[in-house]
């Protein structure tokens, strides 16, 4: 790597809806260049600067910053017409206005109308036992990837190549549209009409972005890496079935972004300072009563994406601990700690138990998830208003034992403390890129 350059990737240590957003937009401040590795509008990244609320969906948080190259990897799947809609609108509030400000890598997959079409379909048909998609055909599109039949962003930009591959590809799919799922054919000319035009907009975007990346690190550029979802939805790592359809975790990183692994300097987790999680599947500290509803309320635990009502319950260390070995976390940053404010006591659960013995891991299968029982230790909370915090030192002595006591758990240093959504409510105590 060139002398002076640096490199940190943000990865979400929960379920998602950590709060990366607010924490890459922080770190944006530091950074020249800003990657989506993987994921694809499924996710949403909420951002409050000047106290105007922001979404981004698929374009990196880095947006928000004139100067900052935003980079859309390989391993993100996108959806061409969500992406133009957020990118008119970004243009609209003057960012993003220079082409070169947001480079598509030419080998990120495309998710077709298609694809749409059969993940809601299969939802609807599992009925209770659905497992929490956003509908936005994520899981589709990878599975094209995978079968070697999806279509990537350069073929987007090559009309004929789209209209001869779309042919059959609509074909096949309408008849399992139709005759497995009982749903409505696509009308192929209306929708290759609609990509064509998709594909003209985004094509002064679409480049080799490995390369590109590569150069930047070579040259000494500050590269921030933004996750999307959290590692327990890892597709590999997660809570299986009730997972998204991607590795989430830093291992994608090399893959997602066309990297080579010892490109990366720091690993930064992203952990809330209770748990929430949207969709369906195991959650062993969820409160399904009027606590839960406080966190829910006080903390605006509303999915940006989806808008759905997210499940919250007490920090989980077993969850933060897994996420901390299989990432190689080197600091975290803890968001959402003002919304603990006047829980005394205040739990935190420090392990499992199992049919009543204690076990040292979060099983892999869903159902045996489903039966454990969380050990929780009940310590002091705090009163005062911490939304004014600027230093770690204007923190209740409770907030801080509380802190302290997630970093014994977990066995990593917070260095990052959110204390509210603001882009000032954050106390930088451990600057990834060392400035």
């Amino acid at each position: 790597m060139g002398a002076g350059s640096s490199s940190a990737a943000v990865i979400g240590l929960q379920w998602g809806d950590e709060g990366k957003g607010k924490i890459v937009d922080l770190l944006s401040a530091r950074a020249d260049v800003i990657v989506r590795f993987q994921g694809g509008n499924n996710a949403g990244h909420t951002l409050v600067v000047d106290g105007q609320e922001t979404i981004l969906h698929l374009i990196p948080s880095g947006a928000l910053y004139p100067g900052t190259t935003c980079v859309i990897g390989g391993g993100v799947v996108v959806d061409p017409g969500a992406l133009v809609k957020e990118l008119d609108e970004l243009r609209a509030r003057g960012f993003v206005r220079e082409p070169e400000r947001l480079l598509i890598s030419q080998e990120a997959h495309v998710i077709l109308p298609h694809h749409k079409a059969i993940d809601q379909a299969r939802e609807r048909q599992r009925g209770s036992g659905k497992i929490g998609t956003t509908g936005r055909g994520i899981g589709p599109a990878h599975e094209d990837k995978v079968a070697r039949i999806g279509l990537r962003m350069i073929d987007l930009c090559d009309e004929a190549y789209v209209r001869r591959a779309l042919e059959v590809s609509v074909s096949e799919k309408n008849a399992y549209l139709k005759e497995v799922l009982g749903e409505d054919a696509i009308h192929y000319e209306a929708m290759i009409e609609e990509l064509l035009e998709w594909g003209r907009k985004l094509s002064v975007h679409v480049t080799d972005t490995s390369r590109y990346l590569h150069e930047a690190l070579e040259s000494g550029s500050k590269v921030l890496f933004e996750g999307a979802q959290g590692v327990m939805l890892d597709v590999d790592h997660g809570t299986y079935p009730y997972v998204t359809s991607s590795n989430t975790g830093v291992a994608a990183v090399a893959a997602g972004a066309g990297i080579a692994p010892s490109k990366l300097d720091k690993v930064v987790g992203i952990s809330k300072a209770y748990t929430t999680r949207v969709g369906s599947g195991p959650f062993p500290t969820e409160l399904d009563d009027e606590m839960g509803e406080r966190l829910r309320s006080d903390g605006g635990e509303y999915g940006a994406t989806t808008g759905r009502a997210r499940r919250c319950g007490w920090f989980d260390a077993m969850v933060v601990r897994k996420a901390v070995r299989l990432n190689g976390v080197d600091t975290i940053a803890l968001t959402k700690l003002d919304v603990l404010t006047g829980i005394d006591p205040l739990p935190i659960c420090v392990g499992y138990t199992h049919m009543g013995k204690p076990i040292g891991s979060i099983p892999a299968s869903a159902g045996a998830y489903e039966e454990v029982v969380p050990v929780l230790e009940e310590r002091e909370g705090w009163h005062d208003d911490i939304s004014g915090a600027r230093s770690i030192s204007d923190l209740p002595a409770q907030a801080l034992a509380y802190i302290r006591r997630l970093e014994e758990l977990t066995g990593v240093d917070v260095g990052i403390v959110s204390v509210g959504p603001g882009r000032d409510q954050t106390l930088l105590l451990d600057d990834p890129f060392g400035a």
